[in-house]
């Protein structure tokens, strides 16, 4: 696997087969694009769950909130959200993308994925930032605000089983906003048989 230089992504999206729409060239850097951060954010509501539970859907665990203009999001030190990227996302079959944070906002505290900086290969969707902040202070985010990178690699081969698969039960494919957490579906999954490793 090898990540795509400046002029493959250019290749690529100019062929159609990555997609990055809305796709400005200026965002375009030596071995990744930059993206932006949209206006939704999804905030966790402490006084509505005794805990998060992963085996049970909790609705209301997260309310979806939006900011307008140059309206700042203040994001507080040890709080964590979700938000987006204004950009929609489409790979091939045959390339996986890293999201990660720009090393400006790292230096400020703020961190964009705990640990889903990873884009499955087939993915359609926005991709949903987990947004932290580890600094003392607030950090104040604003929509339009160059928030990360994508970075691609060329796979061995296409996949068998592209993100989206029927077989697969891809949860979070086609997007639109920030998307709370469904793990609560794998319990099914979950409790399947299991085989001990001979």
């Amino acid at each position: 696997m090898s990540v795509l230089a400046d002029r493959d992504i250019r290749a690529e999206l100019a062929a159609g087969h990555i997609r990055i729409d809305p796709y400005d060239p200026v965002d375009l850097q030596p071995s990744s694009v930059d993206l932006h951060l949209d206006a939704s954010f999804r905030v966790f509501r402490n006084n509505r769950y005794a805990y998060i539970d992963p085996r049970t859907p909790q609705p209301d665990l997260t309310e979806l909130l939006s900011i307008s203009g140059d309206e700042p999001f203040i994001l507080h030190p040890g709080e964590f959200v979700l938000g987006q990227t204004v950009e929609w996302v489409e790979l091939p079959d045959d390339i996986v993308a890293r999201l990660e944070g720009r090393s400006s906002l790292g230096r400020l505290g703020l961190v964009i994925h705990s640990t889903a900086g990873y884009v499955d290969p087939g993915f359609k969707g926005t991709v949903t930032l987990e947004l932290s902040n580890v600094a003392t202070l607030p950090i104040a985010l604003y929509a339009g605000m160059r928030i990360g990178q994508i970075s691609f690699m060329r796979m061995s081969s296409p996949v068998e089983r592209p993100y989206g698969s029927k077989s697969l039960g891809s949860k979070y494919q086609g997007q639109r906003e920030p998307t709370a957490s469904a793990i609560h579906a794998d319990r099914l999954r979950d409790a399947g048989p299991k085989q001990a490793g001979g």
